[in-house]
């Protein structure tokens, strides 16, 4: 391989790997984040989003904002009455090698508790994720409420013991 041969497949590898989109904790890229929350009253909000992983296997193991006195990994799990319950999930989230996981309603998400202050449509909030391997990766996340109609199509709700009703009871 000359000199010229090198220097230019040299170059534009550099180039190629410039342009590419930046992923600042290893191989993990976040992509349509958004925050939803129940009004301007708001204690608490929620946020989905999915983390694509691109590197070796890791797990999301926590997350911090400003914007909360608190915030956890949240899923949903269905108890023995068959009634959802939100629970925080202290382990976190395995996100496999090559993957993409979606934290989504209905599911896995990030909880934020005892919000300080509740951003307008459209504004953004900063969210800091932890990931076992790949270390923080911080994200703006914009508040997204319009997506509420969507919901039905999140969650399938054949699971959660929706209108199952005590025997004798009659309708």
């Amino acid at each position: 391989m000359t000199k010229t041969t090198l220097f230019a497949a040299a170059s534009a590898a550099f180039l190629a790997i410039a342009s590419a989109p930046m992923a600042f904790a290893a191989d993990i890229i976040i992509t349509d984040p958004y925050l939803r929350v129940s009004g301007a009253m708001a204690t608490s909000g929620a946020a989905f989003m999915v983390i694509e992983n691109h590197g070796a296997d890791d797990r999301l193991i926590g997350a911090k904002s400003d914007i909360a006195e608190r915030v956890e990994l949240h899923t949903h799990l269905q108890d023995a009455n068959g009634v959802m319950k939100m629970v925080h999930v202290e382990e976190g989230f395995a996100v496999a090698a090559g993957e993409n996981h979606a934290l989504q309603r209905g599911g896995e998400h990030v909880m934020f508790l005892g919000l300080k202050s509740v951003p307008a449509e459209g504004e953004k909030i900063s969210l800091t994720l932890t990931f076992e391997k790949a270390g923080d990766v911080t994200v703006e996340v914009p508040l997204d409420n319009a997506r509420a109609a969507e919901m039905g199509k999140a969650m399938d709700h054949s699971k959660m013991g929706h209108g199952k009703m005590k025997e004798g009871a009659g309708n």
